[in-house]
């Protein structure tokens, strides 16, 4: 199953390669990683994803607990959560396929944000499902690359992730 673990963390130098090191030592996944400072600039936020069952999980949170650098850590896949991502996806653009992905970008509430001659760069927020199902609608050969921040969540109601 897969996880959200958002983790306040020391703002210092090393800190990310702990816990990545974490990871890499016992074989386990990060399946998307991201890190920002928090309203404390002592504090980073960062939120990681990865997959296993509760047995794992468990051990994983357990070891970075121990990593001197974590503060707090919550697994937001255990309560109710909002998650998105965000997605740049540049498109081949010729002038017999423009408007149809214009409408494509509408209808996923995704906005053009860099138009060429020959082609689009969309961007898009939302659930991973939701960009997963832009990309499928849109013709292999007119993806062009595609940058993609894997989820970042927060918890619901009124208790947050701090100190």
């Amino acid at each position: 199953m897969r996880h959200i673990i958002s983790i306040l963390i020391e703002n210092e130098s090393g800190a990310l390669s702990r816990v990545a090191g974490l990871f890499s030592a016992r074989g386990y996944n990060i399946e998307s990683l991201t890190v920002a400072p928090t309203q404390d600039g002592t504090l980073s936020r960062m939120t990681l994803v990865t997959s296993g069952s509760e047995a794992i999980i468990e051990q994983i949170t357990k070891q970075l607990n121990k990593l001197v650098d974590v503060v707090k850590l919550v697994d937001l896949s255990e309560g109710p959560h909002l998650e998105r991502e965000l997605m740049l996806i540049k498109v081949r653009a010729e002038k017999e396929d423009r408007e149809e992905i214009k409408r494509l970008a509408d209808i996923f509430r995704g906005s053009i944000i860099d138009v060429t001659d020959a082609s689009y760069i969309i961007e898009m927020t939302g659930a991973s499902d939701k960009l997963d199902a832009f990309v499928q609608v849109l013709k292999a050969e007119s993806i062009v690359e595609v940058v993609r921040t894997g989820p970042c969540g927060i918890a619901r109601g009124e208790k947050g992730l701090v100190l």
